[in-house]
């Protein structure tokens, strides 16, 4: 077993750059990453030096969402469900809250919970090799992570009912234009562009950047409260759905093999 810790944390003077580190499971989100990338927001608010955050995925994908040893348990475990799911809700607050100005760097794929973690930062750099997809209702779970939250807020209604429900992957040209993204860059320029960015962030007067962040995002912080409640409960009740745990058994059974 590798002894890596599944998010790392580094310095790179007053910006931090957190990574998800699972890169040969493309950084899909076991219980430990889940709950490592809930806690680090709070960590890094006591962290008086920095001023800036960049946060990427180790290999070649930003995140693949779910794994399936978790979907498997999710639908078979209700204390695992409920944790779960209370861990979701939780890192969308973290982060929505989170005072410092965080630039996502999107290496490769965001996923599901990838795309959503995503597009909760603040600025958002595509790799050219990357793409986000959200494709819970396509395996019969309520998207109910952070998307339903985000994404109407970026985009049209109908763009976001459009994505969502379908699952379709969106290029990073279409996620420029849709608000999802604010650079497209080759793979070779994404860290240089983050942290770029990061430290143009980190050298604003610290209140000003902050409170201005925090203010804006009062916006998602209001329509997070409205609609997590709801969609959160409606993605726990899909784990016990026919369709979804005739998926889990499936892969259950793919799993053995």
């Amino acid at each position: 077993m590798s002894t890596e810790p599944v998010l790392k944390v580094e310095s790179d003077g007053p910006v931090r750059i957190v990574t998800l580190n699972r890169p040969d499971a493309l950084n899909s989100m076991t219980d430990d990453l889940h709950t490592a990338l809930g806690d680090v927001w709070q960590k890094l608010s006591r962290d008086w030096d920095a001023r800036a955050v960049v946060l990427t995925g180790a290999g070649r994908a930003f995140s693949a969402g779910g794994d399936v040893p978790g979907f498997i348990e999710t639908t078979e475990n209700v204390d695992n469900r409920r944790s779960g799911i209370r861990d979701a809700g939780r890192l969308v607050t973290e982060m929505l809250r989170f005072h410092l100005p965080v630039v996502g760097a999107i290496n490769g794929p965001a996923v599901g919970l990838g795309a959503s973690v995503a597009v909760m930062c603040d600025l958002v750099v595509m790799s050219e090799k990357s793409f986000m997809s959200d494709p819970h209702v396509a395996i019969g779970l309520v998207a109910g992570d952070g998307g339903v939250v985000t994404w109407p807020a970026m985009m049209s209604i109908l763009k976001a009912k459009e994505y969502l429900l379908l699952g379709d992957r969106i290029q990073p040209a279409e996620a420029l234009a849709l608000g999802l993204a604010n650079r497209v860059v080759p793979p070779e320029e994404l860290m240089p562009t983050a942290l770029e960015l990061a430290h143009r962030l980190a050298a604003l007067p610290p209140q000003a950047v902050q409170d201005t962040k925090r203010a804006i995002n009062l916006h998602l912080q209001n329509s997070a409260a409205q609609v997590l409640p709801f969609a959160l409960a409606s993605e726990e009740l899909s784990f016990t759905t026919d369709a979804v745990r005739a998926l889990s058994k499936k892969f259950a059974e793919e799993h053995k093999k």
